[in-house]
């Protein structure tokens, strides 16, 4: 079974690389106005080739400026982006749009870099989350735990989203992901057939929200992961 896993890893990454590099970056390229409908159109596919599905759980708010979620892997993004229909803008780490592939989908998706070793880019980061809800009608994605987990805990959040969701007043809707390591495993290696659970928690309007909230929707989700794990043996 070990081995069935691993080779299913690999089908999963090869096909990841084939839809987006040999099908969706040059879509988004040659037509930049359908760009969100071509990254939900072919996440969906790259999510039925790995014979997996993402599963919705509550209701993503219209209205919510902000998603904050748990992150394991790339099929965190994957799931998301087949449910969706808006057209999320992403925050990643300035390193991967230095990447040669996946650089160019966050270049040509127009997604938002954030450069971690720099004290001015949390500044240049609240400029764009600023533009991008009042220019470019866009939520903004971000993952608070700034990395990959391996377990079941969530890593500290970093504080950057807090800053910013404060700041500017925010509407944030929290998701929390489980299954997703299940189906692609990037520590292990390894990959299964299954799905991905998206549950959306309830809206927090910042502007009304207690001083400690940032605090308070870690442990919210914390009681979620740990609860889709001891109910249905789901991991996070």
């Amino acid at each position: 079974m070990k081995t069935f896993a691993k080779i299913r890893f690999y089908w999963g990454a090869a096909v990841i690389s084939f839809v987006v590099g040999g099908i969706m970056i040059p879509a988004i390229f040659l037509f930049p106005k359908k760009k969100g409908k071509i990254m939900h159109t072919l996440n969906r596919l790259n999510l039925f080739l790995m014979g997996s599905k993402a599963v919705q759980e509550g209701e993503m708010d219209p209205e919510a400026d902000m998603f904050l979620m748990n992150h394991q892997g790339i099929v965190d993004i994957i799931g998301m982006e087949a449910l969706q229909t808006n057209h999320l803008r992403w925050v990643a780490k300035k390193e991967l749009f230095d990447a040669v592939w996946f650089g160019n989908l966050l270049r040509g998706g127009d997604m938002i870099s954030l450069d971690r070793s720099s004290r001015a880019g949390l500044v240049k980061l609240m400029k764009d989350v600023k533009e991008s809800l009042e220019v470019k009608h866009r939520a903004v994605a971000i993952f608070p735990e700034g990395t990959r987990a391996k377990g079941q805990k969530l890593l500290p959040f970093k504080q950057g989203a807090n800053m910013i969701a404060n700041k500017l007043g925010l509407k944030v809707q929290p998701v929390v992901i489980t299954g997703s390591k299940w189906v692609l495993n990037e520590h292990d290696r390894t990959g299964h057939s299954g799905e991905v659970h998206y549950k959306f928690l309830s809206t927090i309007d910042v502007s009304q929200a207690p001083k400690d909230w940032y605090e308070t929707l870690q442990k919210q989700m914390q009681h979620e992961i740990d609860e889709a794990y001891e109910k249905y043996g789901r991991e996070r």
